[in-house]
């Protein structure tokens, strides 16, 4: 294909690119660069038969006039991003010098807002990641393998988690959990507690979140493998099975070579989105035990007649800048099959 085709080929999608994703990113960087203005208090004096006493207002005018001179806030640099709710560089470095141990070092930064919701978040999706890759295959196959009157049943049942609404999938799973749900009272009998819940622990509650994603992510990942299992080649299989290659050979050295690009594909889905957990949060009233990044953001922005959209620019800038750093082995490896290919 010629220069000037493949240019002219490409320029919608490059357009839609710079409009609806540079332009917003670098909008949001330069937002995170500015602070809120302060409120422009006056102390006035009133004085009576006993005496004088001072007394603070805000001076709404002078407020409104300096957010008008300087719609973007005050000028902070990447203060916002080095602050206590961000990076917390200096409480970080107070952690460091101050900690006899790892473990101590990692309590006392774990206090800090942000990193406790980058410990959940990365969690989160470390453990959701692969246990979606695996079991999605699994089932992918399973399926696959299941005689024809069956399969069509066997795929709807298996997308239904896919086709529930994720806010309303975890509230019907927190319902489930509460002590007068279903899990939650059979779990309060089988170890005779009546004051156990999994909504009272830090860990049980991480689990409970995580089985929740999982469920709702499994269907996207099942569908993607079924659908590549269907162009796996015939001739290829029945030569290793000529070979004696048993089942779970061909399946290490033929279908799963076969379905890399799709693993990689799926991976990359599955780290973009599991890095932005939010409404399992939101649905569980889950925040006293885990916050993510996303929910950190959500949190600035709903600030009552004061969003922090300084803090929340930076926080979604950080988020990006994270999920490319989670990205950049599946993208290398996928660029170096690419090249191998070409080759």
């Amino acid at each position: 294909m010629k220069h000037r085709t493949f240019f002219w080929f490409i320029l919608p999608t490059l357009t839609a690119m710079i409009l609806f994703i540079a332009l917003p990113i670098v909008s949001v960087f330069v937002q995170s660069l500015f602070v809120e203005h302060e409120q422009v208090l006056v102390v006035t004096e009133n004085c009576g038969p006993f005496g004088c006493t001072e007394a603070t207002a805000v001076d709404v005018e002078a407020t409104e006039k300096l957010r008008a001179d300087q719609p973007l806030g005050q000028f902070n640099g990447l203060g916002t991003y080095t602050n206590r709710s961000h990076l917390a560089f200096s409480e970080v470095g107070e952690a460091w010098s101050s900690s006899a141990s790892f473990g101590e070092f990692w309590s006392n930064v774990y206090n800090l807002p942000f990193y406790s919701a980058l410990a959940f978040t990365l969690a989160y999706t470390a453990v959701v990641t692969p246990l979606v890759l695996i079991l999605g295959m699994a089932i992918a196959v399973g399926v696959n393998n299941l005689p024809g009157m069956l399969k069509g049943l066997a795929i709807f049942v298996s997308l239904l988690p896919f086709l529930v609404t994720p806010l309303v999938g975890s509230l019907i799973l927190f319902w489930m959990v509460d002590s007068d749900g279903v899990i939650g009272a059979t779990i309060q009998r089988i170890f005779n507690d009546p004051s156990l819940s999994l909504k009272a622990s830090t860990a049980l509650t991480w689990t409970m979140l995580m089985v929740y994603g999982v469920w709702h992510t499994l269907p996207f990942s099942f569908i993607t493998f079924y659908a590549g299992l269907q162009t796996v080649p015939e001739d290829t299989m029945e030569a290793a099975q000529i070979d004696g290659a048993s089942k779970w050979q061909r399946m290490i050295h033929v279908v799963v070579p076969h379905l890399m690009p799709l693993v990689s594909f799926v991976t990359l889905m599955l780290i973009m989105d599991n890095f932005r957990v939010f409404e399992p949060i939101v649905s569980f009233k889950a925040e006293a035990h885990a916050q993510s990044l996303s929910w950190i953001i959500y949190n600035d922005l709903r600030e009552s007649g004061n969003p922090l959209y300084a803090s929340a620019g930076a926080t979604s800038l950080i988020t990006i800048i994270l999920v490319v750093i989670l990205m950049t082995p599946v993208l290398i490896r996928t660029w170096r099959d690419f090249t191998r290919k070409s080759h």
